[in-house]
């Protein structure tokens, strides 16, 4: 395989071996395109390439080629239309960049493999993915479903815009489907969505525990905006959804029904503090298991006073990503002295959003020893007096109920 363009896309599409290629930095800057992406899937026992490309009013258009014809189709996307192209594959990568000065870099770390290997890769990617919420499954209500919720049209077709919102609620179905043992495997389950938003979670989320799961459930979503909550209602009202509720108000305020403890509290996207007022009331509720996905850390960003960290901080991306990674650090931190033990994962693929990370907390059957406590506490103020400022979860108490130091915030 010599070192050019060319080449490199005649191997890749010749031998099968790519899992993705991105294609960036547009040269027609008024075209609205972001960018393309380029994967390998198979048809009727044929290799094809799905090319997809996402413009910047949200649509994304297809197009399906056989894998034998696309290395011209690349190979012109590469040299002609896009500045900067990725492509990866299990034998290594490779990165073509264009300078201001139109002069080609290549960076080729692909490394050229038996054809037996080759094909073995290839039956990996011939898995078609398996979502969780198919909206061609009429059976279990999947199309009804997701057209009440805008996801698809009526024929159960994922509309274009609503693709990466599809692909999101499924992730996130899956990382719950991964703790399924871990809630009562009897009974009802109690499920809170707190800042639930328009809803696509909480009605996948329904629709996965009782349809795909068989179980009864008693699910309440809680929200500040009242047109939101009465069309989330008439939603569910419309879908036969009789034991999911929603209502307006602020969560801090709300007291779950005497003798009533969640076994889920999920939330998705809550904003800045809202995430940190979720999983302190998900703690004060006593939840089993807390599934979070942060957004917009403006709190640490903007309070953050550090005389050690400013050679970071003096940059504003850098100081953003710092405060985006330490304040989530710190929830799980605060997580952990509440005795939930805990994980953070991907949600979702970083291109299609920044804000892809999952905070997952499962209450701990036994407690950690005072001295494990003492430890986490320790560590949490030091993190705390580095970074010159403590989040709102370290100025509320241990159950998760606001201090008298939270007034006002």
């Amino acid at each position: 395989m010599e070192n050019s363009i060319r080449s490199i896309m005649e191997y890749v599409c010749a031998s099968q071996s790519f899992e993705k290629i991105t294609f960036s930095k547009c040269r027609d800057s008024s075209s609205g395109i972001l960018r393309t992406q380029v994967k390998p899937f198979a048809k009727r026992g044929e290799v094809y390439v799905q090319i997809e490309t996402f413009l910047s009013d949200g649509k994304a258009i297809h197009r399906n080629l056989p894998a034998g014809d696309a290395a011209e189709v690349l190979c012109e996307m590469a040299e002609r239309q896009y500045k900067q192209t990725n492509i990866h594959t299990e034998n290594g990568d490779c990165e073509i960049r264009f300078s201001k000065k139109d002069r080609c870099h290549i960076q080729n770390g692909i490394k050229e493999r038996a054809s037996s290997a080759a094909v073995r890769v290839l039956a990996q990617h011939n898995k078609q993915k398996r979502y969780l919420l198919d909206p061609a499954d009429k059976e279990n209500g999947g199309a009804a479903f997701l057209y009440r919720l805008g996801i698809t049209d009526e024929g159960g077709r994922i509309l274009d815009k609503k693709r990466p919102k599809y692909r999101q609620i499924n992730r996130f179905l899956e990382l719950l489907d991964d703790i399924y043992d871990d809630l009562p495997r009897d009974g009802t389950l109690v499920i809170y969505d707190l800042c639930c938003g328009k809803s696509y979670l909480t009605f996948a989320v329904y629709h996965y525990f009782t349809v795909l799961r068989g179980r009864d459930v008693r699910m309440h979503g809680v929200d500040l905006k009242p047109d939101v909550i009465a069309y989330c209602n008439e939603t569910a009202a419309a879908l036969d959804m009789h034991t999911l509720t929603f209502s307006c108000g602020d969560i801090n305020a709300y007291t779950p029904p005497a003798g009533e403890t969640p076994d889920l509290v999920i939330s998705l996207h809550a904003c800045d503090i809202a995430t940190d007022i979720v999983l302190a009331n998900a703690v004060r509720f006593g939840a089993r298991v807390i599934m979070s996905t942060p957004c917009c850390h403006h709190e640490m960003f903007r309070e953050m006073k550090s005389p050690a960290l400013s050679f970071i901080t003096e940059h504003s991306m850098l100081g953003q990503k710092l405060a985006d990674a330490a304040t989530d650090a710190l929830r799980c931190l605060w997580l952990k002295m509440q005795n939930y033990d805990v994980q953070t994962m991907e949600l979702i693929d970083p291109e299609e959003t920044p804000k892809n990370l999952m905070i997952r907390a499962r209450k701990r059957r036994q407690p950690y020893s005072a001295r494990e406590l003492s430890q986490y506490r320790a560590s949490y103020d030091a993190a705390c007096a580095l970074l010159g400022c403590v989040p709102y979860l370290g100025r509320t108490s241990g159950t998760g109920v606001r201090t008298a130091d939270d007034e006002g915030i």
